[in-house]
């Protein structure tokens, strides 16, 4: 199965647009691992080349990306991202717990990393120029994404960390890795 992490990262923000909706956002860097050719990043003229690799994708896998970076993506894209199968690994998270748990979270307990920066921060940089921070960021969230994914399927749980504690939190990935979505979408004519 073709599996594709994503995350983006905006060139402007919420406060900006006088909008809560992600899809009146701009993207500025959209960047994955696709499980057949590896990381790649695509800023926002670059998208067109992004199109062939989601139209032959069976899986997309973000973290928040339900709420937030498909319907960002969704706005760029000439077809129409929900037909592909998605996994949302911040709701699935939230099915178990209740609530939202923030990435950064996740990444300490089940990983023992940390996220590179925050969106405030790879916005700054954005402003300022310096795109290779921002993509070095963004690369970096999607690594980390990758290898929540990869662990949640291994070991049918995740930790996070909170409160100087970690917890576990387990999660039935059985369905992850089956049918339900369409490899191609057929909206491109790849």
């Amino acid at each position: 199965m073709r599996t594709v992490v994503f995350d983006i990262e905006t060139s402007n923000w919420m406060s900006d647009t006088g909008s809560s909706d992600p899809a009146d956002l701009s993207i500025a860097i959209v960047c994955i691992h696709d499980s057949e050719t590896g990381y790649h990043s695509f800023l926002e003229p670059e998208l067109p080349q992004l199109w062939k690799v989601l139209e032959n994708t069976d899986l997309l896998v973000g973290y928040n990306s339900d709420h937030f970076d498909i319907p960002l993506l969704n706005k760029y894209y000439p077809g129409n991202l929900k037909r592909i199968k998605s996994l949302d690994l911040m709701k699935e998270i939230q099915t178990v717990v209740g609530r939202r748990l923030r990435l950064d979270a996740i990444a300490e307990g089940t990983l023992g990393k940390k996220k590179s920066g925050d969106g405030a921060q790879s916005l700054k940089w954005w402003r300022d120029g310096e795109t290779d921070k921002v993509r070095e960021y963004c690369l970096k969230d999607v690594e980390i994404t990758k290898e929540i994914f990869e662990y949640a399927l291994a070991n049918g749980h995740v930790k996070y960390r909170e409160l100087g504690k970690t917890r576990e939190i387990k999660i039935d990935t059985s369905k992850w890795l089956s049918g339900g979505g369409s490899a191609l979408t057929y909206t491109l004519g790849f």
